[in-house]
């Protein structure tokens, strides 16, 4: 096989390939390989890329949500201990609130604070009780007369009881040569969970 005339001559019948020539049979088979080597990688390649792509993303993910893990648990210990303090300022802020047989020595507290500031009381209503999330609020209407500087002693001394205890809705009008201060004091009460009383 010298030229193309060579080839031209040549029997070329699919069908009787055995009688091709020794290097032409070995073309067609080497071509007819690479063809079936081309295929079979470039679909198993290509399925294997498409789930090589998945495990990737899905590594991204996996990394940051291992990330995201690990700063949470790098800081549990300090968040445990914020909770259990939290916890126990919870306590101890509950237990500044007046329980239901607390209220009553709550109110002569405050009305104890306004006598001993030289306050006047000219009224002393409390309210019903009004149940809120958690707690409870109990509402006191005052009406007190006295001198400027005995009403902060009064609202220092409400600062300072052991109950919590809240002056809202304060105004204050001038009544001869002394004044008069109209406010709300609210004492609140902890509701446990069951809506019950503390």
């Amino acid at each position: 096989m010298n030229s193309l005339a060579d080839l031209k001559d040549l029997d070329l019948d699919i069908n009787n390939i055995g009688n091709w020539p020794v290097a032409l049979k070995a073309i067609v088979v080497a071509v007819a390989c690479i063809l079936v080597i081309v295929a079979v990688l470039y679909f198993d390649t290509y399925d294997q890329q498409d789930a090589l792509e998945k495990v990737q993303k899905n590594e991204v993910t996996l990394k940051n949500r291992l990330k995201i893990r690990a700063a949470k648990a790098a800081i549990l210990d300090q968040l445990k201990a914020q909770l259990d303090e939290m916890r126990t300022d919870f306590k101890k802020l509950s237990r500044q609130l007046p329980n239901q047989t607390e209220v009553a020595e709550l109110l002569v507290d405050i009305s104890q604070t306004g006598l001993a500031s030289g306050l006047e009381f000219e009224l002393f209503r409390p309210s019903p009780e009004q149940p809120k999330d958690f707690y409870a609020e109990l509402p006191i209407q005052i009406r007190v007369t006295g001198r400027y500087h005995e009403f902060g002693t009064f609202a220092s001394g409400i600062a300072a009881l052991p109950r919590i205890v809240t002056l809202h809705n304060i105004s204050l009008a001038r009544s001869g040569d002394k004044m008069v201060m109209n406010a709300t004091a609210k004492t609140y009460r902890y509701l446990d969970d069951e809506g019950g009383q503390k």
